[in-house]
C-alpha cells in the first residue's frame, strides 16, 4: 500500500468513528430483547395464553388444542412479521439517509411506501385474482415509482435539493398517491381492501405470506452489509468519495435496489407503517457513531424491536380493540420529524 492510500485510510477511519463496544451491547443485548419481545407478542392478545402455553405450541404443538393453534397460526406469523417489518423499514431508512447525506429520509416520507400501496390498490382493482407473490411484484414497482416521483420533483425546484425540500415532495406525492389509491377504491370497490394497507399493522399475517418475502429481506440485509462500509464513505460526501476511488453511482445503483427489496416487502406485509426508518438510525447514530458497518445491523435489531412493542401497544391500549401499529409509530415519528425538519429548515 502506496503512502498516499495509507493517509486516504487513516483520513476515513478517522472520520468514520464508531463506538464497537455499544454495538456489540445492541447487537448481543438487543437480539436477546427481541427474543422476549416475540415471546411477549404471543403471550398478550384478546386471550392471555400462558408462557407454558407458548413453549408447548412451539415444541410440542397439538393439533386439537385450541391454544396451540391460535399461537401457530395467528401469533407466531404476527410476531415474526412485526420483526421482519421493523428491521427492514429501520435498514432501508438509515441507507437512504447515508446515500443522501438528508437526515429527513425514510421510506415513508421519501413517498416509498404510498408508491407501493398505490401500485397495490391498482392492482387490487385491475388484478382482483393477483397471486401475493404478483403482489409483492406490483409493490416493488411502486416503491420505485415513489422514489423516482419525489427525487424528480425535488431536483427540478430552483436551488438544488435539499432535505427539507425532499421531505415536502415525500409529503406532497404521498397525498396525491393516497387521494388517487381512496378514488381507485371508490370507484372498483375495492376500498376495504386497501383500507388495511394504509392502516398499517401486522394482524392477519400468515406464515404463506412470510415465507414469500423472506427471501427479498434477507437478500436486501445481506447487501445492505456488504456495501454498508461504502455507504459510511458515501456519507461523508460524494467529492470525498470519489476522490477515494469509489464507483459512487454503482453503490447508490445497489443501496436503491436494496431499498426497493427491503420497503416493498415491508409494504406488502403490513402496509404503510411510517417513522420507523427515520426514527431508528439517528437513535443508532447517536449511540455507535456514523460507521454504517454498525449502524445498518444495530438499526434491523431496534427497528425489529420497536415495531413489535408498538404492535404490543396497539393490542393493549383499547383493548379488545386493536388501534393499528401505523398511528403507534405516528405517536412517536411525527414529533422527532418535526424536530428534525425544524433543525434543518435553514437549508430550505
Amino acid at each position: 500500500m502506496s503512502h498516499r492510500e495509507k493517509k486516504h485510510t487513516e483520513f476515513v477511519e478517522n472520520r468514520i468513528h464508531s463506538n464497537r463496544l455499544f454495538g456489540s451491547l445492541i447487537l448481543l443485548g438487543g437480539s436477546i430483547l427481541l427474543l422476549f419481545s416475540v415471546i411477549a407478542s404471543i403471550h398478550f392478545g384478546a386471550a392471555d395464553l400462558s408462557y407454558q402455553s407458548v413453549w408447548n405450541a412451539l415444541f410440542h404443538f397439538d393439533s386439537e388444542n385450541s391454544s396451540h393453534v391460535i399461537i401457530r397460526e395467528l401469533r407466531l406469523p404476527r410476531a415474526i412479521a412485526a420483526v421482519i417489518v421493523g428491521a427492514a423499514l429501520a435498514a432501508s431508512g438509515a441507507i437512504m439517509q447515508g446515500m443522501t447525506r438528508n437526515p429527513l429520509a425514510d421510506p415513508s416520507i421519501m413517498g416509498v411506501t404510498s408508491g407501493s400501496s398505490f401500485l397495490i390498490a391498482i392492482a387490487f382493482a385491475f388484478l382482483p385474482a393477483i397471486s401475493y407473490s404478483g403482489l409483492i411484484s406490483f409493490s416493488f414497482i411502486g416503491a420505485g415509482l415513489g422514489a423516482a416521483l419525489v427525487f424528480g420533483i425535488s431536483s427540478l425546484s430552483k436551488g438544488g435539493v435539499t432535505p427539507v425540500k425532499l421531505a415536502l415532495a415525500g409529503s406532497a406525492i404521498a397525498s396525491l398517491l393516497s387521494a388517487l389509491s381512496t378514488a381507485i377504491g371508490i370507484k372498483f370497490n375495492v376500498s376495504k381492501d386497501i383500507s388495511y394497507w394504509y392502516a398499517g399493522g401486522v394482524s392477519g399475517v400468515q406464515m404463506q405470506q412470510l415465507m414469500y418475502v423472506l427471501p427479498f429481506v434477507a437478500g436486501g440485509l445481506i447487501l445492505a452489509l456488504l456495501i454498508s462500509r461504502s455507504i459510511s464513505i458515501l456519507s461523508l460526501g460524494e467529492e470525498i468519495a470519489k476522490g477515494l476511488g469509489q464507483n459512487t453511482r454503482l453503490i447508490k445503483l445497489l443501496g436503491t435496489i436494496v431499498v426497493l427489496f427491503l420497503t416493498g416487502a415491508a409494504v406488502s406485509i403490513a402496509g404503510m407503517i411510517g417513522f420507523v426508518g427515520l426514527v431508528i438510525p439517528h437513535i443508532t447514530r447517536f449511540i455507535v457513531g456514523v460507521d454504517y458497518r454498525w449502524i445498518i445491523p444495530c438499526s434491523a435489531i431496534l427497528g425489529g424491536i420497536l415495531l413489535i412493542v408498538a404492535d404490543i401497544v396497539g393490542r393493549m391500549v383499547n383493548a379488545p380493540f386493536e388501534t393499528p401499529v401505523g398511528a403507534v409509530t405516528a405517536l412517536i415519528g411525527v414529533p422527532f420529524f418535526l424536530y428534525l425538519a425544524r433543525k434543518e429548515g435553514r437549508g430550505l
